[in-house]
């Protein structure tokens, strides 16, 4: 069966999405890697740039490549160890692969779970990915396999995507794999398995469809249904489609996805919001007015209007923000540390890295990362466009 089998609808409206391409699509027979399934895929994130959308590529095949750079290196049983040094061995091969296909610069970005789960190195990523986006370069995410023993143990580049994907506030994760998308059973021992186009929500019904693991790739449908599942939680719909097929490749750059499509539950923006709302605060910035009315504007928290800090918290942590007359107004993702953000309070953000030595951010808390609760003990809207500037008074 192939994309034909499955009827064409449309693709969620997006403007930043995150494409995972494993390793069955790239890694050439006899070793090593192919530009064959690459390079459709890369017109298609090539027209979406050019379309002004912004598309973050994860990446298999590392070990693949390796495999040919040094032959010799992947005889006798795959251990971890000789996984880890293909790995090391062909992610220059991966990255140059995908380069000769754009003119912008593409920037390889390693990433391991640990980072994703670590407060510091998870701000730290998603910075570095979202300033590669804005400077017009082409990201390129691969799991960290030198060092990341137990992702080369399961094949998890879905999960790292699905991951990827709620880092950088994508709205669409796209998953090209060696079939056209998910069937009611395995295509291939099941002559009566029909196509599933749509997926309302991962159920363990849903999950039984799944096939085992592929020749060369270690995640299988079931993986990528994980992954589509974790997407949703977070406001994200996946699509599930062949990389092989070219009009189903084709048919993204039209808008169109043959394929399967794994709906979002709720919102984006409506996800991150419940989880600020509700995960536990660490600490408490006291602002002044004009940081309120700020606030209520929609702009971040900058330092000049902080008056406070309370609580031993970490750059990351859920704190809260908290008005003169004691209204909680808001809640958000600190910036910096406790022990910073006091260094740095009712200065200007300007003063941040001569005080500090260094500069995350010209805010103690981004309204991208901020949720409103409260203004003078009445509700508050969520904050809405953007305020430039600097706000002290």
């Amino acid at each position: 069966m192939d994309a034909l089998a499955f009827p064409v609808q449309p693709l969620p409206p997006w403007k930043r999405a995150v494409l995972k391409v494993g390793s069955s699509l790239l890694a050439a027979e006899g070793g090593g890697l192919s530009p064959r399934f690459a390079l459709g895929l890369a017109q298609f994130v090539l027209a979406s740039r050019q379309a002004g959308r912004e598309v973050v590529i994860v990446s298999s095949g590392a070990v693949a490549a390796g495999r040919a750079v040094l032959p010799r290196a992947a005889d006798g049983a795959p251990t971890i160890a000789a996984k880890q040094a293909l790995a090391a061995l062909g992610q220059a091969q991966l990255v140059g692969l995908w380069q000769r296909f754009f003119e912008a610069p593409v920037a390889q970005v390693l990433l391991t779970h640990d980072d994703l789960r670590d407060r510091r190195r998870y701000l730290n990523a998603r910075g570095a990915l979202l300033e590669l986006l804005r400077l017009g370069a082409v990201p390129v995410v691969n799991e960290n396999d030198t060092v990341a023993v137990d992702e080369l143990k399961l094949g998890d580049n879905d999960n790292l995507a699905a991951a990827v994907a709620s880092l950088v506030d994508a709205e669409l994760l796209l998953i090209a794999t060696d079939i056209a998308g998910l069937y009611s059973a395995h295509p291939g021992h099941d002559p009566a398995a029909r196509p599933v186009a749509r997926v309302e929500a991962i159920t363990p019904a849903v999950l039984g469809m799944a096939g085992d693991a592929g020749a060369l790739g270690t995640g299988g449908m079931r993986t990528k249904l994980e992954a589509a599942a974790k997407a949703a939680a977070a406001g994200i719909s996946t699509a599930l489609f062949s990389g092989r097929d070219a009009t189903a490749v084709a048919a993204l750059g039209q808008g169109e996805l043959r394929g399967t499509l794994v709906d979002a539950q709720g919102s984006r923006l409506r996800a991150r919001k419940q989880w600020l709302r509700h995960a536990p605060a660490a600490g408490v910035l006291d602002v002044d007015a004009g940081a309120c009315a700020a606030l209520l504007r929609g702009a971040s928290l900058l330092p000049g209007g902080v008056r406070g800090v309370t609580g031993e918290f970490r750059r990351g942590d859920v704190i809260e923000v908290r008005a003169a007359d004691g209204t909680v107004l808001a809640r958000g993702q600190a910036q910096y540390s406790a022990r910073d953000g006091a260094r740095i309070a009712g200065r200007h953000s300007r003063e941040i890295e001569a005080v500090l030595g260094f500069h995350y951010d010209e805010a103690m808390i981004h309204r991208d990362d901020l949720v409103l609760l409260h203004a003078a003990g009445h509700p508050a809207a969520e904050p809405q466009g953007e305020t430039n500037g600097e706000t002290t008074a």
